[in-house]
């Protein structure tokens, strides 16, 4: 592959095997090598095949009317066609294009992507704040006023100052990064969602190459002063203003780091962004800070959580409010309030079981595989009591070549600005030491940058003739995930005896990366009559 840039005309060139139409008889590959010319020199970005010391007639490729697609590890197809404007586009021709190895086919394919979208019309240093004006993924899934209020949140310096002052989260990017020098010594560094910049300039502490640090709101500026006010390390930082999936870079990325987790992990959706930047801007086997994340669950019994919640409601079932009667709309708050996941810091002796886990590898996971996340529950209850919900929690890994390290926001742990999250079910279920809890959590994605959350939990028939029963208990809920009850600063007034032993937690590194899913919870087709009810 040769690139060749001036002022005014640039191209790109790769070494071929064989070019021929798609509709021409197979031939064996020429003796001399095909050369195929990526160029802009009249100002359309096209792809021209050429052969000894000319190009081959009839062979000329319009990049913004064409389509290529893989039909193998080392052939491609290339689609040409034209556009009329009171037409619809119609394809005329196809190229196959044979390949020397695999590597090059990649580059060949990212290079045409690259080129469809004119990023190297901007020259092979991008200024700061270069971005295209093409319509990206994230237009076409997320609400307008969503993202608008979302880039104003993150656009803020006391937003940013609230998560660099969670030193839980800074101190362990801090030292995932340190420690592992060997990653990022001399290697090109892409910091997705920038914010502050403060992730960037540990990569250039850490000896980065290059930092290319892209940040879509305002705070792409406060990134430029605080890098310009590090000039020893600014050095080597680009800061580009934009989103991730329009943003152009002159080169591939060894490393990709952003803090991408939101609440539940997946809230605001911007793993999806960190996904994308994987495909478009990671070298092959490059590597990811964090690379895994997992979602960890368990049933918890919090009578006090419970009855606060229940009481808001309290204020509807007045019937005369100012002579009005208030009981009609009774009901509706009640859901209301059940909808909402209860954020905050909760003691982990409220668990009823020990957690298991969801695991999302970056390295591999699709961006399609967050749009609907459904994961089956069962557990085994440590203790006798009434499961008000299901708490949920996450931690994410950076797997350096030096050292690995785990950031947890479990309960009992240090408390991030994450908190936990827990799904208050408003009827509770019963259940006995041992007894076994199934269920299923599904997660669904929508264009405000959040999921629907849809909660079911179940109690399994206890004691003699359980083989015969079926499921006597169970309660579901519908919750938003984007509309959290904020619980953070709530007292905790919970009190355990001296000779109370708190569950067990595991530790991030007691559960494998790799867990084997769950057989999905088999219930009885017809449960016991009355089986749905709640035991009162």
């Amino acid at each position: 592959m040769e690139v060749l840039a001036g002022q005014k005309h640039k191209h790109l060139e790769f070494t071929l095997v064989a070019v021929s139409e798609l509709s021409s008889p197979s031939v064996p590959p020429p003796s001399t090598p095909v050369i195929a010319r990526f160029s802009a020199d009249s100002g359309v970005a096209e792809l021209r095949f050429r052969q000894d010391s000319g190009f081959i007639d009839g062979f000329n490729v319009n990049l913004g009317t064409a389509q290529l697609f893989k039909l193998g590890p080392l052939k491609s197809l290339c689609i040409s066609g034209s556009s009329d404007s009171n037409k619809e586009k119609s394809f005329a021709r196809g190229v196959t294009v044979l390949f020397r190895n695999e590597e090059e086919s990649r580059d060949f394919h990212s290079a045409f992507e690259q080129w469809q979208n004119e990023d190297v019309t901007q020259g092979m240093h991008l200024p700061n704040g270069a971005i295209s004006d093409v319509k990206s993924k994230f237009d076409n899934k997320i609400e307008p006023s969503s993202a608008k209020m979302y880039f104003h949140y993150y656009g803020q310096l006391l937003h940013q100052q609230n998560m660099l002052q969670d030193y839980v989260r800074t101190g362990t990017y801090y030292a995932a990064v340190i420690e592992n020098r060997a990653d990022f010594t001399g290697r090109v560094v892409v910091d997705v969602g920038a914010g502050s910049g403060i992730l960037s300039l540990f990569a250039a502490q850490a000896g980065a190459k290059h930092v290319y640090a892209v940040e879509a709101s305002e705070m792409a500026e406060y990134a430029r002063k605080l890098i310009a006010g590090n000039p020893s390390l600014g050095q080597r930082i680009t800061v580009i203003k934009g989103k991730v999936e329009e943003v152009k870079l002159p080169e591939k990325a060894d490393i990709l780091i952003s803090e991408p987790m939101g609440t539940l992990l997946v809230n605001e959706r911007m793993l999806e962004s960190y996904i994308i930047a994987r495909d478009r801007f990671l070298v092959p086997k490059g590597k990811m800070f964090p690379s895994v994340g997992r979602i960890h669950m368990a049933p918890f019994s919090d009578e006090y959580l419970f009855v606060e919640i229940a009481n808001k409601t309290l204020f509807w079932q007045q019937q005369n409010y100012y002579g009005v009667d208030l009981t009609a709309l009774h009901g509706s708050a009640f859901q209301g309030y059940f909808s909402q996941p209860v954020v905050d810091a909760f003691d982990p002796r409220l668990l009823v079981s020990p957690p298991m886990s969801h695991v999302i590898d970056f390295n591999e996971a699709k961006e399609e595989d967050l749009y609907e996340i459904d994961i089956p529950l069962k557990f085994v209850a440590s203790v006798g009591t009434r499961v008000h919900g299901l708490a949920c929690w996450f931690d994410v890994l950076f797997n350096g070549s030096t050292v690995q390290r785990w950031l947890t926001t479990a309960p009992g742990a240090p408390t991030t600005h994450w908190y936990q999250i827990r799904c208050v079910l408003s009827q509770p279920i019963y259940v006995m030491t041992g007894q076994e809890i199934t269920g299923q959590l599904h997660m669904v994605a929508h264009n405000a940058q959040s999921y629907t959350i849809n909660l079911t939990l179940s109690a399994k028939m206890w004691g003699p003739g359980a083989e015969q029963g079926g499921i006597i208990q169970s309660s579901s809920c519908k919750l938003h995930l984007k509309e959290p009850y904020y619980r953070m600063s709530q007292p905790q007034p919970y009190t355990t005896a001296q000779d109370q032993q708190p569950l067990q937690l595991l530790q991030p590194q007691d559960i494998p990366i790799h867990t084997d899913d769950l057989e999905e919870p088999k219930l009885l087709q017809q449960p016991l009559e009355n089986s749905g009810a709640l035991l009162q």
